[in-house]
């Protein structure tokens, strides 16, 4: 009897501790299961966050009244070119995407039409992308602009005016220039910046702009 008893108690012991080892086994395969599945979704997260993290927008801090950032960039000639040169000038200092694409050829050529009105009123115009200055050579030639273009490629003049962001096309998002213009009067102090550039009155705007001044 006492044999079927002990007998009958190992049984029940086994049994448990084996439902008990079971349940450890289930635990650990649900878990590795788990990591794998969650596995390829951390990797994700972290590629979109460094990718994100990557990328700086600099905001312009520049104002109305503010002293220009001064600058030295490669004309299309492969002339070294500075804002200080033009000290004793008015100054259009603009920003535009890309070389020879339609709404800046249109500005561009807009602009090449007005050197003579812009000459009397003593405006200089220096047109900044970050096109290559290969580039900037076939635009002038294309066009026959006649006025300064300058190119920077790292486009860190770009940054420190501000006018270098996140862009929106056809639904797809990008960084890129966004077009602008400082205008700067004869002691290089910006006196009025162009958020909403229109491609087609631009010169114009420059023209009023600088000879309504008192």
């Amino acid at each position: 009897m006492a044999k079927k008893a002990t007998k009958k108690v190992t049984r029940k012991v086994v049994k448990k501790t084996t439902k008990k080892a079971a349940k450890k086994v289930v635990k650990k395969v649900t878990k590795k299961v788990a990591a794998k599945k969650a596995a390829p979704a951390k990797k994700v997260v972290k590629k979109i966050t460094n990718k994100k993290s990557s990328v700086v927008i600099k905001t312009s801090s520049l104002k109305i009244g503010d002293m220009a950032p001064e600058f030295t960039l490669e004309d299309q000639n492969g002339k070294m070119v500075s804002l200080k040169d033009f000290r004793g000038k008015n100054v259009v200092v603009y920003f535009y995407p890309k070389a020879m694409t339609p709404g800046c050829t249109v500005q561009a050529c807009s602009l090449r039409d007005s050197q003579s009105k812009l000459n009397d009123a003593n405006i200089v115009v220096l047109g900044i992308s970050a096109d290559p200055v290969k580039k900037l050579k076939q635009f002038e030639s294309k066009d026959k602009l006649n006025f300064t273009l300058l190119s920077d490629p790292e486009h860190k003049l770009i940054e420190s005016y501000g006018s270098w962001g996140m862009k929106k096309f056809m639904g797809r998002e990008y960084m890129g220039i966004s077009r602008q213009s400082f205008l700067i009067d004869q002691s290089g102090k910006i006196i009025h910046i162009m958020n909403k550039v229109d491609t087609k009155t631009h010169h114009d705007d420059v023209l009023n702009f600088f000879t309504n001044l008192k």
